[in-house]
């Protein structure tokens, strides 16, 4: 899951999708994880709104920022962003990867409100990083409903 800094959209994606995967007993199946396009907010904690708004809803996450690496486009079999600039240097990235196994999309590809991006929240208030967790847990459900 990669959103710009990996401080808000992504860690919360991350950690939805990980206890989506955790209540369905599937931990065996997935390996989750999420980065950040740039290199802004290497080794930094999610930004403290995300991590209310997760505790409000019973997650907790340990995340620290990193940034996308050559080899998860190799590993992983989805690589999942936010935006549509996302796409693009996931795309541009991605073309200098030898054998990259990922599928790139947007994971609002999977919103049932078909809302195809989920928006920044850095610069908004409380209620923009409910509005992109409830993207995300609407989006995760239906991706693990398709793969799993």
């Amino acid at each position: 899951l990669v959103s710009t800094g990996n401080i808000c959209r992504s860690p919360i994606a991350e950690a939805v999708f990980r206890k989506l995967v955790t209540d369905e007993k599937l931990e065996h199946k997935w390996r989750t994880d999420s980065a950040a396009v740039s290199d802004w907010n290497v080794g930094r904690f999610p930004d403290s709104r995300a991590l209310g708004c997760l505790r409000h809803h019973g997650i907790e996450t340990a995340h620290k920022a990193r940034q996308i690496t050559k080899e998860d486009f190799q590993t992983f079999d989805h690589i999942l962003c936010m935006d549509e600039s996302n796409l693009r240097d996931l795309n541009r990235k991605s073309n200098q990867v030898k054998d990259c196994k990922a599928k790139i999309e947007l994971l609002g590809t999977y919103d049932p409100q078909k809302q195809l991006i989920i928006e920044d929240p850095y610069y908004g208030n409380e209620k923009d990083f409910e509005t992109v967790y409830e993207q995300c847990l609407r989006c995760c459900k239906a991706f693990l409903e398709k793969y799993h």
